[in-house]
Protein backbone atom coordinates (compact mmCIF):
# COMPACT_ATOMS: atom_id res chain seq x y z
CA UNK A 1 0.00 0.00 0.00
CA UNK A 2 2.78 2.78 0.87
CA UNK A 3 5.14 1.11 -1.62
CA UNK A 4 4.13 3.95 -4.17
CA UNK A 5 4.97 6.60 -1.92
CA UNK A 6 8.59 5.58 -1.42
CA UNK A 7 8.08 2.80 1.68
CA UNK A 8 9.95 -0.01 1.37
CA UNK A 9 7.59 -3.80 0.99
CA UNK A 10 8.33 -4.40 4.65
CA UNK A 11 7.44 -1.04 5.59
CA UNK A 12 4.30 -1.47 3.77
CA UNK A 13 3.49 -4.83 5.30
CA UNK A 14 4.11 -3.68 8.96
CA UNK A 15 2.35 -0.48 8.35
CA UNK A 16 -0.70 -2.27 6.77
CA UNK A 17 -0.14 -5.53 9.79
CA UNK A 18 -0.65 -2.37 12.79
CA UNK A 19 -3.48 0.16 10.97
CA UNK A 20 -5.78 -2.94 10.40
CA UNK A 21 -6.19 -4.03 14.07
CA UNK A 22 -7.70 -1.82 17.01
CA UNK A 23 -4.99 -2.36 19.38
CA UNK A 24 -1.57 -2.23 19.58
CA UNK A 25 0.58 -5.33 19.05
CA UNK A 26 4.32 -6.68 20.52
CA UNK A 27 7.03 -7.23 17.41
CA UNK A 28 5.84 -11.13 17.83
CA UNK A 29 2.67 -10.52 16.65
CA UNK A 30 3.62 -7.76 14.27
CA UNK A 31 5.53 -10.91 11.99
CA UNK A 32 2.98 -13.33 12.29
CA UNK A 33 0.15 -10.91 10.78
CA UNK A 34 2.96 -9.15 8.23
CA UNK A 35 5.07 -11.68 7.50
CA UNK A 36 8.30 -9.69 7.78
CA UNK A 37 11.10 -11.83 8.94
CA UNK A 38 11.81 -11.55 12.51
CA UNK A 39 15.60 -10.65 11.77
CA UNK A 40 14.42 -7.76 10.30
CA UNK A 41 11.39 -6.09 11.78
CA UNK A 42 13.11 -4.25 14.89
CA UNK A 43 14.99 -2.43 11.88
CA UNK A 44 11.42 -1.92 9.98
CA UNK A 45 9.62 -0.84 13.10
CA UNK A 46 12.60 1.91 13.84
CA UNK A 47 12.51 3.36 10.37
CA UNK A 48 8.70 3.75 10.39
CA UNK A 49 8.93 5.39 14.10
CA UNK A 50 11.62 8.05 12.05
CA UNK A 51 9.25 8.08 9.41
CA UNK A 52 6.33 9.36 11.92
CA UNK A 53 3.87 6.61 10.59
CA UNK A 54 3.74 4.38 13.82
CA UNK A 55 3.99 5.00 17.59
CA UNK A 56 5.40 2.87 20.46
CA UNK A 57 5.16 2.52 24.27
CA UNK A 58 6.20 0.10 26.84
CA UNK A 59 4.07 -1.90 28.69
CA UNK A 60 4.67 -4.45 31.61
CA UNK A 61 8.40 -4.57 30.16
CA UNK A 62 6.83 -5.40 26.77
CA UNK A 63 7.18 -2.88 23.53
CA UNK A 64 4.19 -2.09 21.95
CA UNK A 65 3.72 -0.48 18.40
CA UNK A 66 0.46 1.32 16.85
CA UNK A 67 -0.06 2.93 13.30
CA UNK A 68 -0.72 6.43 13.03
CA UNK A 69 -4.62 6.42 11.61
CA UNK A 70 -4.51 6.45 7.95
CA UNK A 71 -5.89 9.93 7.46
CA UNK A 72 -2.54 11.51 9.45
CA UNK A 73 -0.58 9.44 6.97
CA UNK A 74 -2.59 10.72 4.25
CA UNK A 75 -2.20 14.39 5.26
CA UNK A 76 1.80 14.10 6.30
CA UNK A 77 2.12 12.17 2.56
CA UNK A 78 0.65 14.89 1.09
CA UNK A 79 2.50 17.72 3.15
CA UNK A 80 5.91 15.86 2.53
CA UNK A 81 4.86 15.49 -1.10
CA UNK A 82 4.61 19.77 -1.02
CA UNK A 83 7.63 20.07 0.79
CA UNK A 84 9.75 18.25 -1.65
CA UNK A 85 8.19 20.06 -4.68
CA UNK A 86 9.34 23.20 -2.86
CA UNK A 87 12.38 22.00 -2.54
CA UNK A 88 13.44 21.01 -5.93
CA UNK A 89 12.12 24.20 -7.46
CA UNK A 90 14.13 25.97 -5.25
CA UNK A 91 16.93 23.74 -6.51
CA UNK A 92 16.49 24.63 -10.07
CA UNK A 93 16.41 28.05 -9.35
CA UNK A 94 19.70 27.74 -7.09
CA UNK A 95 21.51 25.66 -9.71
CA UNK A 96 20.70 28.12 -12.57
CA UNK A 97 23.69 29.88 -13.59
CA UNK A 98 23.47 33.42 -13.98
CA UNK A 99 25.59 34.85 -16.66
CA UNK A 100 27.30 38.04 -14.80
CA UNK A 101 29.92 38.62 -17.97
CA UNK A 102 29.64 42.27 -19.32
CA UNK A 103 29.00 42.58 -23.17
CA UNK A 104 30.02 45.19 -25.14
CA UNK A 105 28.04 46.32 -28.14
CA UNK A 106 28.59 49.28 -30.46
CA UNK A 107 26.69 50.73 -33.01
CA UNK A 108 23.46 53.12 -33.05
CA UNK A 109 21.30 50.42 -34.93
CA UNK A 110 22.41 47.36 -33.25
CA UNK A 111 21.94 49.09 -29.40
CA UNK A 112 18.76 50.54 -30.56
CA UNK A 113 17.47 46.52 -31.59
CA UNK A 114 19.27 45.30 -28.75
CA UNK A 115 17.31 47.53 -26.63
CA UNK A 116 13.91 46.97 -28.06
CA UNK A 117 14.55 43.44 -27.83
CA UNK A 118 15.31 43.81 -24.02
CA UNK A 119 11.79 46.20 -23.61
CA UNK A 120 9.86 43.42 -25.61
CA UNK A 121 11.07 40.62 -23.39
CA UNK A 122 10.42 42.46 -20.21
CA UNK A 123 7.91 40.70 -17.71
CA UNK A 124 7.76 43.18 -14.68
CA UNK A 125 8.98 46.31 -15.26
CA UNK A 126 11.47 48.60 -17.49
CA UNK A 127 13.85 51.38 -16.00
CA UNK A 128 14.81 53.30 -19.01
CA UNK A 129 16.17 56.59 -19.52
CA UNK A 130 17.59 59.04 -22.60
CA UNK A 131 16.90 61.92 -24.73
CA UNK A 132 13.00 62.62 -26.25
CA UNK A 133 13.79 62.27 -29.39
CA UNK A 134 16.00 58.63 -28.81
CA UNK A 135 12.80 57.55 -26.59
CA UNK A 136 10.14 58.55 -29.20
CA UNK A 137 11.31 55.47 -31.17
CA UNK A 138 10.99 53.02 -28.32
CA UNK A 139 7.59 54.69 -26.92
CA UNK A 140 5.19 51.81 -28.53
CA UNK A 141 7.05 49.17 -27.50
CA UNK A 142 6.95 51.02 -24.28
CA UNK A 143 3.17 51.59 -23.86
CA UNK A 144 2.27 48.45 -25.22
CA UNK A 145 4.07 46.81 -22.10
CA UNK A 146 2.38 49.57 -19.96
CA UNK A 147 -1.08 47.93 -21.41
CA UNK A 148 0.45 44.67 -20.32
CA UNK A 149 0.42 45.30 -16.49
CA UNK A 150 4.09 46.15 -16.67
CA UNK A 151 5.59 48.62 -14.74
CA UNK A 152 7.25 51.53 -16.25
CA UNK A 153 9.00 54.32 -15.32
CA UNK A 154 11.08 56.54 -17.92
CA UNK A 155 13.72 59.85 -17.51
CA UNK A 156 13.84 61.54 -20.22
CA UNK A 157 15.46 64.92 -21.17
CA UNK A 158 13.29 67.00 -23.54
CA UNK A 159 9.13 66.89 -24.16
CA UNK A 160 7.91 63.32 -24.27
CA UNK A 161 4.20 62.87 -24.72
CA UNK A 162 2.94 59.58 -23.72
CA UNK A 163 0.26 57.28 -21.83
CA UNK A 164 2.82 56.10 -19.39
CA UNK A 165 2.09 58.02 -16.17
CA UNK A 166 5.50 57.66 -14.38
CA UNK A 167 8.23 60.25 -16.39
CA UNK A 168 10.50 61.99 -14.71
CA UNK A 169 11.10 65.15 -17.30
CA UNK A 170 13.95 67.55 -17.64
CA UNK A 171 13.70 70.42 -19.97
CA UNK A 172 17.11 71.38 -20.72
CA UNK A 173 18.50 74.57 -21.11
CA UNK A 174 21.02 76.39 -22.41
CA UNK A 175 23.38 75.35 -19.09
CA UNK A 176 22.37 71.61 -20.07
CA UNK A 177 24.74 72.26 -23.26
CA UNK A 178 27.28 69.82 -22.48
CA UNK A 179 24.91 67.13 -21.36
CA UNK A 180 25.97 64.09 -23.01
CA UNK A 181 23.99 61.38 -25.20
CA UNK A 182 23.13 58.31 -23.33
CA UNK A 183 20.22 55.52 -22.72
CA UNK A 184 19.81 53.11 -19.74
CA UNK A 185 17.44 50.29 -19.74
CA UNK A 186 16.83 48.18 -17.15
CA UNK A 187 14.78 45.27 -17.27
CA UNK A 188 12.86 42.93 -14.58
CA UNK A 189 15.66 44.56 -12.64
CA UNK A 190 17.77 41.38 -13.66
CA UNK A 191 19.43 42.88 -16.97
CA UNK A 192 20.54 46.17 -17.95
CA UNK A 193 21.97 47.75 -21.03
CA UNK A 194 24.23 50.96 -21.13
CA UNK A 195 25.06 53.25 -24.00
CA UNK A 196 26.97 56.51 -24.93
CA UNK A 197 28.70 58.10 -27.35
CA UNK A 198 32.22 57.96 -27.51
CA UNK A 199 34.48 59.88 -30.34
CA UNK A 200 31.48 60.27 -32.43
CA UNK A 201 29.89 56.67 -32.19
CA UNK A 202 27.64 54.56 -30.11
CA UNK A 203 29.31 52.57 -27.65
CA UNK A 204 27.07 50.39 -24.60
CA UNK A 205 27.23 47.01 -22.62
CA UNK A 206 24.46 44.83 -21.45
CA UNK A 207 24.82 42.75 -18.55
CA UNK A 208 22.67 40.41 -16.00
CA UNK A 209 25.59 41.07 -12.87
CA UNK A 210 23.71 41.83 -10.48
CA UNK A 211 25.77 44.28 -9.01
CA UNK A 212 26.00 46.54 -12.22
CA UNK A 213 22.28 46.21 -12.32
CA UNK A 214 21.73 47.13 -8.63
CA UNK A 215 24.07 50.05 -9.26
CA UNK A 216 22.56 51.26 -12.73
CA UNK A 217 18.99 51.17 -11.39
CA UNK A 218 20.55 53.58 -8.16
CA UNK A 219 22.35 55.53 -11.46
CA UNK A 220 18.45 55.81 -12.74
CA UNK A 221 17.15 57.26 -9.68
CA UNK A 222 19.56 59.93 -9.26
CA UNK A 223 19.26 61.17 -12.22
CA UNK A 224 15.48 61.15 -11.41
CA UNK A 225 16.31 63.23 -8.45
CA UNK A 226 18.96 65.18 -9.91
CA UNK A 227 16.01 66.00 -12.60
CA UNK A 228 12.99 66.76 -9.84
CA UNK A 229 15.83 68.82 -7.88
CA UNK A 230 16.70 71.02 -10.77
CA UNK A 231 12.88 71.51 -12.02
CA UNK A 232 11.50 72.45 -8.36
CA UNK A 233 14.33 74.86 -7.65
CA UNK A 234 15.71 76.05 -11.08
CA UNK A 235 15.22 80.06 -10.18
CA UNK A 236 17.64 79.07 -7.21
CA UNK A 237 20.41 76.71 -8.29
CA UNK A 238 20.68 77.92 -12.30
CA UNK A 239 21.18 81.52 -10.55
CA UNK A 240 24.16 79.89 -7.63
CA UNK A 241 26.52 80.20 -9.99
CA UNK A 242 28.44 78.01 -7.76
CA UNK A 243 25.59 75.21 -7.25
CA UNK A 244 24.75 75.31 -11.03
CA UNK A 245 28.49 74.57 -11.92
CA UNK A 246 28.36 71.51 -10.05
CA UNK A 247 24.84 70.05 -11.16
CA UNK A 248 26.43 70.99 -14.80
CA UNK A 249 29.05 68.19 -13.88
CA UNK A 250 27.09 65.60 -13.50
CA UNK A 251 25.05 63.59 -15.57
CA UNK A 252 21.57 63.19 -15.66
Amino acid sequence: MLQQFGFTQYESQVYEALVTMDQPLDATNIVKRSGVPRAKVYEVLQRLGEKGVIMESTTDKKRLYSAVSLDSVIEKLKTDFQQNIKQLRELQVKQTPIDDRVWSLKGDHSIQSALKEMVQQARKSVFISGWADDLHSYLPFLEEKYKEGVVIHIHVIGELDTMIPSVSTLIPDVHHGTLERSRIVIVDEEEMLFAGVEDTDWQSIRTKSRSLVKFFTEFFYHDVALTEITEKYRDIVMKDESIRDVLMKLRY
